[in-house]
C-alpha cells in the first residue's frame, strides 16, 4: 500500500506524462520553471541560491511544499556559481560578489571582436572540438588557465581540480533532490538532462551573437560545417543525461535561432537541418525533448511539425499561443503562456483572466501543461502564482478520477534519417584520448586488456563529459 504522499507523486507523475504525450489526464499538471522566485519566497537572497546550492534545493523544497505544483526542477537557479569561481570563469557575474546580492546571476556577452572563439578558427574547431574546447576556448574564458604553451601554474592545476570536483559533487546532488521533491511534497522532477542546438552553442559560448551574425554573411559554409561538427557532441552529452525511463523530457534552452536575431531563411539553412536528426535520434531512444522556446517562434512552427508526434514539447514564450495550438496541438503538447511580466506588475484578478484564456486555447482537450512564458525570476509575486495555481487547478479540470500509476514507456522507435548511424562508430563522441592512442604507450598487457581499455574508456569520458558541459550547463 503506497503512503498518501507517494499516491500523490504516482497521480501527479501519471498527470504529467500524460499531458506531455499530448493526452488528456484528469486535470491540467503545473510544472513552473521557478528559478530565483523559490529565493523571495523562502527568504533567501538570490546570493544564497545561486552560490550555495544546497540552500537552493532547500528554498525550492520549501516553495514545493506551499504550492499544489505537479513537477518542477530540483533546481532551476542551475548555473552553480560556486563552480563558476572556482574555475574563474569570465562569463557570469555573480551575486553578492560583482553585484548586489538579490540580483540574479548575469551571463556577461563577450565585447564585439573578443569572442571565445576567432572568426579565422573554425577549422580548428571542426577538427576536433573537444580538443578545441580544451586548448583554446577554456584557457579564454578562464582567469586561471593558461594556453598552451604557458608555463603550468599552481592555480592552473588547483582550477582544474576544484572545478572537476565540484562538477562531480553538484551533478551527483539531484538524484537526492529529487528524492526528497518525490517524499516531502510529491512532486516529479520536471526534466532530466540538458541539450542546446549546435547554431546556439556558437552564438552563446563560442562566436558570441555579433561575431556569427558577422559570419553568417562571411563565411556561411564553416558555419554550417561547425554546426555539423558539433552536432554528435551535443547529442551525446543530451543522451548521457536523459531519464532512463523515458518519463520527463531532456531541456533544450532554444536561444537564437528565431527571429529578430536570424532571419528565417538562416533558421532554414543552418539552425534546423543540424538540429531535426538530433532530436529524432533522441525520440528513437525513446526521449522527448522539451523545445523551451524562449522568444518568438511564430515563423518557424511549421517546421516544428515535422518532427515524430509526441517527440517534442513545446514551450510558449512570445510565440503567438493560438497559432502554436493550430499548427502544432495535434502532434505535440504545449506548456507555458502566463506573461511573466503579467506575474510580476499584474493583479490576481488579470492573472485568473489570463490563465483562463490560454487554457480555453490549448488546454480544452488535454495536451497542455500550465506554466509561465520564461523562467520565474524573484520579481514574480507570489500571490499571482499562487493565482496562477489555483485558477488552474480548478478550472482545468476535465473530470476524469486520477491515476496513481506509473504510464509505460512509449516512443516512435524509427529514425527519420540516417543520423546518426551514418558515423562510423570510432568517431562517435564520449571521449578524449582514444583507446588506441593510449594502447600504443604501453608495451605489453600481461592481463585482461578488455578490462583495461573499458576503465581507460569510462574516466576518460568523465574528462569529456567536464568540458562539454562546462560549455552547456555552466
Amino acid at each position: 500500500m503506497n503512503s498518501p504522499m507517494e499516491q500523490r507523486y504516482l497521480e501527479r507523475l501519471n498527470r504529467y506524462v500524460t499531458a506531455m504525450r499530448n493526452e488528456k489526464p484528469d486535470c491540467i499538471p503545473i510544472r513552473p520553471f521557478a528559478a530565483e522566485f523559490v529565493a523571495t519566497y523562502a527568504g533567501y537572497t538570490c546570493q544564497q541560491v545561486t552560490h550555495d546550492f544546497p540552500q537552493c534545493f532547500d528554498a525550492t523544497c520549501r516553495t514545493l511544499a506551499d504550492f499544489d505544483w505537479d513537477a518542477a526542477p530540483g533546481s532551476m537557479v542551475y548555473v552553480w556559481t560556486g563552480l563558476t569561481q572556482a574555475l574563474g570563469l569570465k562569463y557570469y557575474g555573480i551575486p553578492g560578489i560583482d553585484f548586489s546580492p538579490d540580483t540574479a546571476f548575469q551571463y556577461i556577452e563577450p565585447p564585439e571582436g573578443h569572442a571565445f572563439m576567432r572568426e579565422d578558427e573554425y577549422d580548428l574547431l571542426i577538427a576536433n572540438p573537444t580538443d578545441f574546447l580544451y586548448n583554446v576556448w577554456l584557457p579564454r574564458v578562464s582567469t586561471e588557465i593558461p594556453a598552451p604553451g604557458a608555463p603550468a601554474t599552481y592555480r592552473q592545476n588547483l582550477a582544474l581540480v576544484k572545478g572537476a570536483m565540484a562538477m562531480m559533487n553538484y551533478f551527483n546532488a539531484f538524484p537526492a533532490q529529487g528524492a526528497r521533491m518525490r517524499a516531502e511534497s510529491g512532486t516529479v522532477s520536471a526534466i532530466s538532462g540538458i541539450f542546446k542546438a549546435p547554431f546556439d552553442i556558437l552564438a552563446d559560448k563560442l562566436r558570441g551573437y555579433v561575431g556569427l551574425v558577422s559570419d553568417m554573411l562571411t563565411q556561411p559554409d564553416k558555419v554550417l560545417a561547425a554546426c555539423e561538427a558539433l552536432m554528435p557532441h551535443l547529442y551525446h552529452v543530451a543522451q548521457s543525461g536523459a531519464d532512463p525511463e523515458g518519463h520527463v523530457p531532456i531541456g533544450f534552452w532554444m536561444h537564437r535561432g528565431c527571429v529578430p536575431f536570424f532571419s528565417p531563411d538562416q533558421f532554414e539553412s543552418h539552425y534546423w537541418p543540424t538540429l531535426k536528426p538530433i532530436i529524432e535520434a533522441l525520440w528513437a531512444r525513446g526521449h522527448q525533448t522539451l523545445f523551451y522556446g524562449e522568444g518568438n517562434w511564430d515563423y518557424h512552427l511549421e517546421r516544428f511539425r515535422e518532427l515524430p508526434d509526441k517527440s517534442i514539447v513545446f514551450h510558449v514564450d512570445r510565440t503567438d499561443m493560438k497559432k502554436a495550438h493550430a499548427v502544432l496541438g495535434d502532434k505535440f503538447c504545449l506548456s507555458g503562456g502566463i506573461p511573466n511580466a503579467l506575474l510580476s506588475y499584474g493583479t490576481p484578478d488579470d492573472v485568473r483572466a489570463v490563465c483562463k484564456e490560454v487554457i480555453d486555447t490549448a488546454g480544452r482537450d488535454g495536451g497542455f501543461i500550465m506554466d509561465a512564458s520564461a523562467i520565474i525570476q524573484n520579481d514574480a509575486r507570489p500571490d499571482n502564482i499562487r493565482a496562477m495555481t489555483d485558477f488552474t487547478r480548478e478550472y482545468g479540470q476535465y473530470g476524469t478520477a486520477p491515476v496513481a500509476a506509473v504510464p509505460p514507456r512509449v516512443n516512435d522507435g524509427a529514425l527519420k534519417s540516417g543520423w546518426p548511424a551514418e558515423f562510423p562508430a570510432d568517431t562517435l563522441p564520449g571521449g578524449c584520448i582514444p583507446w588506441e592512442e593510449k594502447r600504443r604507450e604501453i608495451p605489453e598487457i600481461p592481463g585482461d586488456e578488455a578490462l583495461a581499455k573499458r576503465i581507460f574508456q569510462e574516466i576518460d569520458g568523465l574528462g569529456y563529459l567536464f568540458i562539454w558541459h562546462c560549455l552547456l550547463s555552466f
